[in-house]
């Protein structure tokens, strides 16, 4: 069988760049398109020349219709609006779509779920393994302990991330609620400034922070009185989110259209 020829998205960026490296590097998959916004420098240019090395044999484009239609997986961590359009193309294609963006809304996903008909979806907030058992641990432990546990999510990133609280909070908060047999969107407290009054039970905050070259840090906190249990994950090297969504596109090649997530992939479901 042949090596399933993936595209990623936002060749140009950080998290495009480790995705491109990795990719060639592997003998499970092939790269066969590296896309990028319009007008970018690297429109037009061999995307090995581009990223300062020898020759890769692909040539950077911002026309994703064609970039796609020939491949099996687009891996895309870019934007949301982005990522709603790359949706309906992978989803004419029946290419697997691995999803790491963050900041989608209720609508986004809404576009997201109606292109999962056609095509499989792979969408995580975060897609390294330690995270992902960090969900499966807080989902058990707020199950565990009830509602006279305060729950916290504190977690910091860069200073160029522009959304908050990440994707991979919002997964930990999920979790927290699931675990308590309710949804986030009941019990999440929004960020807290001046006189916020008391704390309401069973409620679920969170807090970010940003700056430096953070790659990300999660707290899960719970707190009562006289204690308190803290699950953590650091995340030193972007090359783990990297590693994660290229297994999720090769382990996609034989699923059918419908929405996952790492969990799916990693078995831990």
């Amino acid at each position: 069988m042949d090596k399933p020829g993936i595209v990623v998205a936002g060749a140009s960026g950080r998290m495009g760049q480790m995705l491109i490296r990795l990719i060639t590097a592997s003998d499970q998959a092939r790269l066969v398109g590296a896309v990028d916004r319009a007008g970018g420098p690297w429109i037009g240019q061999d995307v090995g020349v581009a990223m300062g090395g020898a020759p890769l044999g692909v040539t950077v484009t911002d026309d994703a219709i064609e970039a796609i239609a020939g491949a099996q997986a687009l891996i895309d961590f870019t934007t949301p609006a982005a990522t709603v359009a790359y949706a309906e193309l992978t989803a004419q294609a029946r290419a697997v779509h691995v999803i790491g963006t963050t900041g989608l809304s209720d609508e986004d996903l809404t576009y997201i779920a109606a292109a999962a008909r056609h095509a499989p979806i792979i969408r995580a907030g975060n897609m390294s393994l330690g995270v992902n058992l960090l969900v499966g641990l807080t989902r058990k432990v707020a199950a565990a302990l009830g509602e006279d546990w305060d729950i916290e999510v504190v977690e910091a990133h860069h200073r160029h991330k522009v959304d908050a609280p990440s994707g991979t909070a919002l997964m930990l908060g999920e979790a927290a609620a699931e675990g308590r047999g309710e949804t986030l969107a009941d019990l999440r407290t929004p960020a807290r400034e001046g006189i916020t009054g008391a704390r309401e039970r069973g409620s679920i905050g969170f807090s970010a922070i940003r700056g430096g070259d953070v790659v990300g840090e999660h707290d899960v906190i719970f707190a009562a009185d006289g204690e308190r249990v803290v699950l953590r994950h650091l995340a030193n090297d972007r090359a783990i989110f990297a590693r994660g969504a290229l297994r999720a596109a090769l382990w996609g090649q034989d699923k059918g259209p419908g929405e996952y997530d790492m969990a799916d992939v990693l078995g831990l479901d």
